[in-house]
């Protein structure tokens, strides 16, 4: 016998997935699934690597909340295929060697993205590696990212090695003067002020999107703490004369990235992924309802009557960037 309500499936248990669950729980049996165990603040995680006690003030362990205190259901897994017309999700579950099929009356894929767009998978130190593909092919597979202890193992891993950077006055380069950038050149200088830090972007300004008054601000501040800027560069690690041209001797002994984004959505056929956009394009296409739609621009999942099924929102669709 059917349940009495829709049942909806989210996709995802960050911040556009519990927003989500949470306005539908009332009237719909809604099950949340997502590849790892906790919840984390991306915004602050740049500075539990520089102060990894403060991880704790951005995480909590999915379960409890979602379970415990807003009623839904949570399974700890991975989608690995999203069935459009059947209206089915495969999942591969934590603890399960064999993948399990869920229907659904409603998907909403709120599956986020990642920050590393010269990775194939998008690895990056601000979001954990989940994709249980991606970690044999990461530059961490020793440590398990889905579980909470090993996003805390890999925190301590970093901040040990800038420790290590420090103490020898390491020369930093940081790739990417936007809000990423900027924030953790200037976490770096803070907590390990011995550290030769040097930024740089393609665009005339840091903060390109911001008005040109909070890009002079953070300017005059990095100017202050001893950070050097280089704006209208890009970045070309293989050109001999780069490093020089930024007064680097060699190589520098850290690099980290800090431009762009990269679509996370390889659950999803490509028949409803964008060809282009930032990181290579993979971005889930949708209407002005939030619909996912084919590159054809027809809803790719409805009912008999024509309303869509499936929904994509926040930072996995097209309309993100």
């Amino acid at each position: 016998m059917p349940p009495s309500q829709r049942r909806v499936l989210i996709i995802g248990g960050s911040f556009a997935g519990l927003c989500v669950a949470r306005d539908l729980k009332d009237h719909f049996l809604v099950t949340i699934v997502d590849a790892k165990e906790f919840f984390e603040y991306t915004p602050g995680v740049l500075r539990a690597y520089v102060k990894p006690k403060h991880l704790d003030a951005l995480t909590f362990t999915l379960y409890p909340v979602i379970e415990g205190r807003m009623g839904c259901k949570f399974i700890w897994g991975e989608v690995t295929d999203l069935n459009g017309s059947e209206r089915t999700a495969t999942v591969k579950p934590m603890f399960c060697q064999e993948k399990e099929v869920i229907d659904f009356d409603f998907c909403v894929i709120a599956a986020g993205c990642n920050f590393g767009v010269f990775h194939k998978w998008g690895e990056s130190l601000w979001f954990p590696t989940i994709h249980e593909a991606a970690r044999p092919e990461g530059s961490w597979p020793h440590l398990d990212e889905r579980f909470l202890e090993g996003r805390r193992r890999h925190i301590l891993e970093e901040y040990s090695a800038i420790q290590q950077l420090n103490e020898k006055s390491a020369q930093i380069l940081v790739v990417g003067a936007g809000f990423i950038g900027v924030e953790w050149i200037t976490e770096l200088q803070h907590f390990f002020p011995k550290l030769k830090l040097t930024i740089i972007d393609a665009l005339p300004q840091c903060l390109g999107p911001l008005p040109a008054r909070a890009a002079a601000y953070c300017s005059r501040y990095m100017q202050k703490k001893g950070i050097k800027e280089f704006y209208n560069m890009k970045y070309n690690a293989k050109d001999p004369s780069f490093y020089s041209s930024l007064g680097i001797q060699g190589k520098p002994d850290k690099e980290y990235i800090c431009i762009g984004v990269k679509a996370s959505n390889y659950f999803m056929p490509s028949e409803v992924l964008s060809e282009k956009g930032p990181g290579g394009g993979g971005w889930i296409l949708m209407d002005m309802t939030l619909a996912v739609k084919t590159r054809e621009g027809k809803v790719w999942s409805s009912d008999e009557q024509g309303y869509p099924r499936i929904y994509a929102v926040g930072d996995c669709n097209y309309g993100c960037v």
